[in-house]
């Protein structure tokens, strides 16, 4: 098989993401790294063209596929190019392959509902009751 160091090797990715250009958000590569980078699974991403990100991940903690079901759901556009889409399904047929073969349980539900849940555990908004518990469960 291989030593240690080349599987990890083989499960370090680095993909890039592009933007299709006319969103409501003239700037929605920018926001998007801002989320990305605050996401523990994802080691590196950087701005690489206006509208393009280059990500860094380990695929034993998650996957492109993940992120970018990440993304659309919180409403990013990505590019939606034949060549582009084509690419991105074989990177996702590639990965998933890869995590099945290396035995990594990788749920992608799941995956995206975590994101979702620290995303919003550290995000300052108006959702959040201050009310201290014992006043709240008064009766």
């Amino acid at each position: 098989m291989g030593t240690a160091n080349e599987q990890e090797l083989a499960l370090s990715k680095r993909r890039e993401i592009s933007f299709f250009e006319f969103h409501p958000d003239p700037d929605q590569c920018g926001s998007a790294q801002q989320l990305l980078s605050q996401i523990a699974e994802i080691d590196h991403c950087e701005r690489i063209a206006p509208h393009t990100l280059s990500i860094h991940y380990n695929l034993r903690h998650i996957s492109l596929e993940v992120i970018e079901l990440l993304l659309e759901e919180l409403g990013f556009h990505l590019e939606t190019g034949l060549l582009y889409k084509l690419t991105h399904a074989l990177y996702h047929y590639s990965e998933e392959v890869q995590q099945d073969n290396l035995g990594i349980n990788n749920n992608s539900a799941v995956d995206t509902k975590m994101v979702f849940m620290n995303r919003y555990q550290h995000v300052l908004h108006g959702c959040r009751d201050k009310t201290p518990a014992h006043l709240r469960d008064y009766k």
